[in-house]
């Protein structure tokens, strides 16, 4: 088995040491390897970093470059405010697309998640918001970017479109995502795309709507239903899909939205055992309109609400961490995400993220295996 150190130095190797001089007394490899698998393991922060290295030290010094022991709580929360957080997102990026085979028609969703915590009044610190690609069939997280203050997320989506090849897939983004340069940017990489029209762009929202009336079109749409049950609830979706040119003509220079072939309108009915929900969406998409395909790739959007961003609050408590100082937010951030990648990977332990974390922290073999999963 290639030991876990050398799988990491593969990718991680070239990421700038920010510390020189002759005070560096750990390398920056084994502080990255232990802050790993201490996140793997359950630790939230530095001190617990500090105390999963000291209880696991004979284990470490097995593959680990350890002259001076375990470093301090101190030496890793000083390495992970200073390490160069774009630097270590480009490794990651190149790490996670040479894990993830993504196959053709895979949808990858874009999203924003804010740090709850990493918000700091006093010091004037925003909290930091960071966009996320999830490849919803290998559920994994492809890269983050970060939202600069002072701006929204669309320059940080066609940043992050920018570093990943998406070729052949097809990308879902919400509201603020339906952008053209945005459908450019997908459209040049030849793949597709699937964009909520929400209030952000009021004309195109009352067009696509205008499409669906029954008074504005004297044919219908295709059409397609799903039904399911689970946890109490049942829920009904049904999808509408045409891509009719006259339909097309009711958004305003449609022909600016690159590769425009369909517009959507679905709703949604969810029955609780107590209420009733109602829902109605509308996307525009570069898919042919098929309703059922388009159903699928809507629900899997989701995917990085359900699969991603409520498992980092939940198994990670990712909104209660209180670390904020530089890019240690940042950086912790994409240590938690690269631990989750590595827990989806190993597919043997059918149980949630968070067992999964206690069974690693319990049980070196299994962390061995997690670490070796990718």
């Amino acid at each position: 088995m290639i030991p876990p150190s050398n799988r990491l130095e593969q990718y991680f190797g070239e990421l700038p040491d920010p510390r020189e001089g002759q005070n560096v007394q750990h390398p920056l490899l084994s502080i990255l390897s232990i802050a790993i698998c201490a996140v793997l393991c359950g630790a939230d922060n530095w001190v617990d970093t500090e105390m999963f290295g000291q209880a696991k030290q004979a284990w470490f010094e097995t593959f680990l470059e350890l002259p001076h022991g375990i470093p301090s709580h101190d030496t890793f929360g000083r390495v992970f405010r200073h390490i160069n957080p774009e630097a270590f997102e480009r490794c990651f990026s190149e790490w996670t697309q040479a894990l993830c085979d993504l196959t053709a028609g895979e949808v990858v969703a874009l999203d924003g998640k804010q740090l709850r915590r990493s918000k700091d009044g006093a010091l004037g610190q925003e909290g930091i918001r960071l966009v996320s690609a999830w490849a919803s069939e290998n559920a994994l997280v492809l890269t983050q970017v970060p939202v600069e203050e002072g701006h929204n997320e669309i320059p940080s989506f066609l940043k992050l479109l920018g570093w990943l090849d998406v070729s052949e897939v097809v990308v879902t983004i919400d509201g603020i995502g339906c952008q053209t340069e945005i459908a450019a940017a997908i459209t040049q990489q030849h793949a597709d795309y699937v964009l909520a029209v929400k209030g952000n762009q009021e004309t195109l929202a009352y067009d696509v709507q205008a499409a669906f009336e029954p008074t504005t079109r004297d044919f219908a749409p295709q059409y397609a239903k799903s039904v399911n049950k689970g946890h109490g609830r049942i829920e009904i979706r049904e999808c509408w899909a045409t891509d009719a040119s006259d339909l097309l003509l009711f958004i305003q220079d449609y022909k600016t939205w690159s590769g425009l072939r369909s517009l959507v309108k679905i709703t949604s009915e969810r029955r609780l055992p107590n209420k009733t929900e109602f829902e109605t969406r509308y996307f525009i998409s570069s898919l042919p309109p098929d309703p059922a395909h388009l159903l699928q790739v809507i629900r899997a959007h989701w995917q990085i609400e359900n699969a991603f961003h409520w498992v980092l609050d939940i198994a990670f408590r990712e909104d209660e961490s209180r670390v904020r100082k530089d890019h240690a937010p940042r950086n912790l951030a994409l240590l938690r995400r690269l631990a989750l990648n590595l827990l989806n990977q190993e597919t043997s332990l059918k149980v949630g993220v968070k067992a999964k974390r206690l069974r690693a922290g319990w049980d070196a073999p299994y962390l061995l295996k997690v670490l070796c999963s990718a």
